[in-house]
């Protein structure tokens, strides 16, 4: 059992359902060592103490004021405000009892040298990969040291390529959090990665083995071009092997001091080492049995780090392969003419065409316009924002599994890796770049080009497939409304009202002292006009604002408005505020009306209704503005407090046109559980029996009434295995996912009650049937599924396979592929 409100775990107390604390990382490494794979033994800083520090040292409003209105695509105004953001959590005191955990944890691991890294708590998902954002310190000695390299970690989930990573793919800065995995050092003699998958064309009997000599960073990193060695993963037949002779290598530095800055350096390879391979032939094999035993204990392909010590392997590191691709279809068309002028590694599938633009330094990057070829030695994760603009990529040095290879693939641009002499192209010059066979045509490669043209088309094809369940989306950031509204999506199912709110920044009283009321309207107004405007006619869905007293306060002129309470989230929020609030309430109301005077697809959620009354109240003020239900304009209710689980019935006679189960604060409440609380993390678990059956409740009790269901929460994020509260989700009980009555391992005794879960499951499932009656009446949607837009879009329609009967079914288990068909998901990031 984890120890609450320590600020430290070690490995073998933590697992893969442990990501909101350790971090992907964190739980990754724990889950090895209980499965008796080769780790080096370590210890965790949790995420929870990360927050707590934020909390301690009031860095909370820092940070947002440093991140308001910033535009990530400005390079230089991006890496001056991270600078600030990261100097401001160096200089921060760490609190006394933080330090001391630390040290007295890395006394019991032993002392010496240890690796300190970086553990996202949304990294290293399915869907998601944070590849190269923070920083890993590596050969830290002394309990000071380490502390220091703690905080160095924790401040490098500001660098700007961090920031612009989350800002890009959605996720709230302040929400995402950093554990610290600490283990003890292993000094490589060999080092490398795996891949229990050919990442390149997705063969999934193929293991990818590259090595270098030294330590993993110059692999990592791209400095070194491994050697690359193919295995089948049932025969472990080695199949291919390329060697690459390697001069020079990363090493601990004799003249370190143990500081986490400067602790390695370059050095020479041995001369009798430089031409000979890595790995003989039985390393390989027995590298690749370690491989496929880890990829067999999660069940998925794994990208792994491991080094080479003492004549033993160890593991540092596994992760789910994010960036899977189906396997290329058999060449076809015409034979390409067009001349060749470099070859290299195939490192991201597809052709793209466009002139050379050579970066020899990240900080040059802008000189990349949209359309170009981008040329690098290698790239780091600072040359994202120019990646995100290249047509095609390639780099003189690194594998397959290289930064370059890796983020490519992740964003679906053509890459070739370890091209000699790369960099030597001429600039301005037009080049078409294959990286699916790593051939670097010049000019136009016509037949190349029609091939990639056909193959998109018939992707395109399988995307605009109809299915039976509706896809909405959870949206709040109003320049993601355009992007995604492009996509094949039916309508945004929950429009957050904080992000807009937030963009304003300026408390709605203060407007109204300052007599300017209809300025906060008509900001309000544009930015849910925005989302409008992107998805007419499909339906929007907006959840009136939810601020707590402590987030309004943050606002500007917000502190001499609000009261502090002990605790805001069951506090003065939600419906209560606007009717005890009315002249706020009306500026939102008149905000509203100003949408749908020109947009009549927007509806509207009400949040956090404790009382019937309540809801009678809200209805009422907006009744009295002109908004009243109708066939055009649908009225929604969060399921969130348990009065609305008991009394469903009661809610619904109100009038109501359909809700959404918030299992956040649902589970809080349920369980009487602050989700704010570290020490009482562990108790908060949506997966819960008593949760589970308030769930099971109000599903039966919506559908019975026929109203449109929709469910939204943490859970199917963080137990994306289908463990939470959308286990089960879509199926018959009687076809659960495989795995489902495993032992829950954060159960201490060894086993989970199976009563709740399961009759909620079940109830969700009946929901799912696609051979029972719908419901007529308000609401009655033949189903809904809402994903989070900027992690899951991708997943859902480009990613997904077509069965027999004709309609799309998911490619992957992911969370995001799981729906009820009258009713709905909805994923937070």
């Amino acid at each position: 059992m984890i120890s609450l409100g320590r600020s430290v775990v070690w490995f073998k107390d933590v697992g893969r359902d442990d990501l909101g604390l350790v971090g992907g990382k964190g739980a990754n490494l724990g889950e090895l060592t209980r499965a008796n794979i080769p780790v080096p033994p370590g210890f965790v800083v949790t995420a929870d103490t990360y927050f707590h520090f934020l909390a301690q040292n009031g860095l909370e409003p820092v940070l947002k004021k440093e991140l308001f209105g910033l535009d990530v695509s400005d390079s230089r105004a991006l890496n001056e405000r991270a600078e600030r953001i990261k100097q401001r959590i160096i200089e921060a005191p760490m609190p006394a009892h933080i330090a001391d955990e630390i040290k007295a944890a890395y006394t019991e691991l032993g002392e010496g040298a240890v690796a300190v890294r970086s553990s996202a708590t949304a990294e290293d998902l399915p869907e998601a990969s944070f590849v190269g954002q923070q920083s890993t310190f590596l050969n830290v000695v002394g309990g000071d040291n380490v502390v220091k390299a703690v905080q160095a970690c924790w401040a490098s989930l500001f660098e700007g390529r961090a920031i612009f990573y989350r800002e890009e793919a959605g996720y709230d800065h302040l929400k995402v959090g950093l554990a610290v995995p600490v283990q003890r050092m292993v000094q490589s003699e060999k080092s490398g990665v795996m891949f229990t998958i050919e990442p390149v064309r997705s063969d999934p009997n193929t293991i990818t083995i590259e090595a270098v000599y030294g330590l993993g960073e110059g692999i990592v990193s791209g400095e070194i071009s491994p050697d690359l060695y193919l295995v089948k993963k049932d025969t472990f037949q080695i199949t291919s092997k390329t060697h690459v002779p390697q001069p020079r290598q990363i090493a601990r530095a004799q003249e370190s001091d143990g500081g986490h800055e400067g602790a390695n350096s370059w050095q020479p390879v041995p001369d009798e080492l430089v031409d000979r391979p890595k790995l003989d032939d039985n390393d390989i094999r027995e590298l690749a049995r370690i491989g496929r035993s880890v990829e067999q204990h999660y069940g998925t392909p794994q990208d792994i780090e491991w080094a080479y010590e003492g004549g033993k392997f160890y593991l540092t590191q596994a992760r789910p392969v994010t960036t899977l691709k189906s396997a290329m279809d058999e060449e076809d068309g015409e034979e390409e003419t067009a001349p060749v002028l470099l070859n290299g590694q195939p490192a991201s599938p597809g052709v793209g065409m466009g002139i050379v633009r050579v970066v020899h330094d990240p900080r040059d990057i802008d000189i990349v316009r949209p359309g170009d070829v981008l040329v690098a030695e290698m790239t780091t994760p600072d040359f994202v924002p120019a990646m995100k603009r290249a047509s095609a990529i390639i780099t003189e040095r690194g594998g397959r599994t290289c930064h370059a290879a890796i983020v490519s693939r992740e964003l679906g641009i053509p890459c070739v890796v370890g091209v000699a002499n790369a960099t030597s192209l001429e600039i301005d010059r037009l080049v078409t770049v294959d990286g699916s066979a790593g051939v670097i045509y010049d000019g136009r490669a016509e037949a190349r080009l029609q091939w990639a043209a056909r193959q998109k088309e018939r992707y395109s094809r399988a995307a605009t497939l109809k299915t039976t369940t509706k896809l909405y989306v959870n949206l709040a950031e109003p320049e993601l409304a355009d992007v995604v509204a492009k996509r094949h999506v039916d309508g945004v199912g929950l429009l957050r009202a904080e992000f807009i709110a937030a963009q304003i920044g300026t408390h709605p009283r203060q407007f109204i002292e300052d007599g300017h009321p209809e300025e906060y309207t008509k900001k309000l107004a544009e930015g849910i006009s925005e989302f409008c405007r992107a998805f007419a006619p499909r339906p929007v869905v907006y959840r009136l604002t939810d601020f707590k007293t402590n987030e309004y306060a943050n606002l500007r002129g917000g502190a001499k408005y609000e009261r502090s309470e002990e605790n805001p989230m069951i506090g003065f929020r939600g419906a209560s505020r606007y009717i005890q609030e009315p002249d706020i309430f009306r500026l939102e109301v008149d905000a509203i009306k100003l949408v749908r005077s020109e947009f009549t697809n927007l509806a509207i959620m009400v949040p956090f209704v404790r009382t019937p009354a309540e809801l009678q109240g809200v209805k009422r003020a907006l009744a009295e503005q002109g908004l009243v239900r109708a066939p055009d304009f649908k009225l929604w209710m969060m399921v969130e407090v348990p009065s609305n689980v008991l009394i469903l019935d009661r809610f619904i006679d109100v009038g109501i046109d359909g809700i959404s189960i918030g299992s956040n604060d649902l589970t809080q409440l349920v369980l009487g559980v602050d989700r704010d609380s570290e020490k009482l993390a562990e108790t908060f678990d949506e997966r819960n029996e008593a949760v589970m059956l308030a769930i099971q409740t109000a599903v039966t009790t919506a559908r019975r009434r026929g109203l449109t269901v929709s469910i939204c929460g943490q859970a199917p994020s963080v137990y994306p295995g289908g463990h939470g509260t959308a286990g089960g989700v879509g199926r018959d009980e009687r076809e659960r996912q495989p795995g489902h009555d495993r032992p829950d391992p954060r159960n201490h005794r060894g086993r989970r009650s199976e009563a709740g879960p399961r009759a909620a499951h079940a109830a969700l499932s009946r929901i799912a049937r696609p051979h029972e009656s719908v419901p007529t009446g308000p609401g009655a949607n033949r189903g809904l599924l809402f994903v989070h837009a900027a992690r899951a879009i991708h997943a859902s329609i480009t990613s997904s396979a077509v069965g027999s009967s004709g309609e799309r079914r998911p490619a992957s288990k992911t969370a995001s592929s799981q729906s009820f068909t009258q009713g709905s998901m909805t994923r937070r990031a």
